[in-house]
């Protein structure tokens, strides 16, 4: 069963969404959380600041994430406003920056972040790994939500070890200053958790409310 309570967006003009790990399902939530707000009749953009793991498309570097993010939001706003910085290399934006000679900096991603803003109600800014996996090397992606000056909401990956990294990257997210909206569940091992002993225990000890739980393999 998919669960996904969107009213809680409703008076936030944007939001960072982040997760527990790489590989948890961050766009995949991000992209129903965009498609329920276009369906509650908001205006929507999506946004993936920097990507690795790109492919060459006409004359561009291109990535499947924030294409996706892109088709979720019906976006007709420039790609490169939704992917300020697409690194080639399938790796950790960290190494891939570095090998590919890209620095990152702020600016960029904060224009693109303000135009995108112009035209939507709300606008989903998608980071990369878990909370703490830099950016590039003088960089972190608190660095950018302080620019943005956005709340977060973090995916947490239903999985063993769940527990900890959940409650580790809320204690890091609130440590740093940030509003922590929230938390979802995704379900990314089939028949894990199958009795909600894992889910329930989230719930006692997350600062924050569960805003949603997807079911494992569902297409949202």
């Amino acid at each position: 069963m998919n669960v996904l309570d969107v009213n809680f967006l409703r008076n936030e003009k944007a939001l960072f969404v982040t997760g527990t790990d790489t590989g948890i399902g961050k766009t995949h939530v991000s992209c129903a959380l965009l498609q329920a707000l276009r369906g509650a009749g908001l205006t929507v953009q999506g946004m993936k600041p920097v990507a690795s793991g790109c492919v060459w498309v006409e004359g561009a570097w291109q990535n499947d994430d924030a294409l996706a993010l892109q088709q979720a939001a019906a976006s007709e706003q420039p790609y490169a406003l939704i992917n300020p910085y697409a690194l080639p290399l399938a790796t950790a934006p960290q190494v891939a920056a570095a090998k590919s000679g890209t620095e990152l900096a702020l600016e960029p991603m904060t224009e693109a972040f303000r135009t995108l803003s112009a035209h939507a109600d709300t606008v989903l800014v998608e980071g990369v790994g878990g909370w703490l996996a830099p950016l590039s090397d003088t960089l972190d992606q608190a660095d950018l939500v302080h620019a943005l000056d956005i709340p977060v909401l973090l995916v947490v990956g239903m999985r063993l070890g769940c527990i900890n990294h959940a409650r580790l990257s809320a204690l890091s997210i609130e440590a740093s200053g940030f509003r922590l909206l929230g938390w979802v569940g995704n379900n990314v091992e089939p028949d894990f958790d199958a009795e909600g002993d894992y889910f329930a225990a989230l719930q006692r000890v997350m600062p924050s409310p569960c805003l949603g739980v997807v079911a494992y393999g569902n297409d949202l």
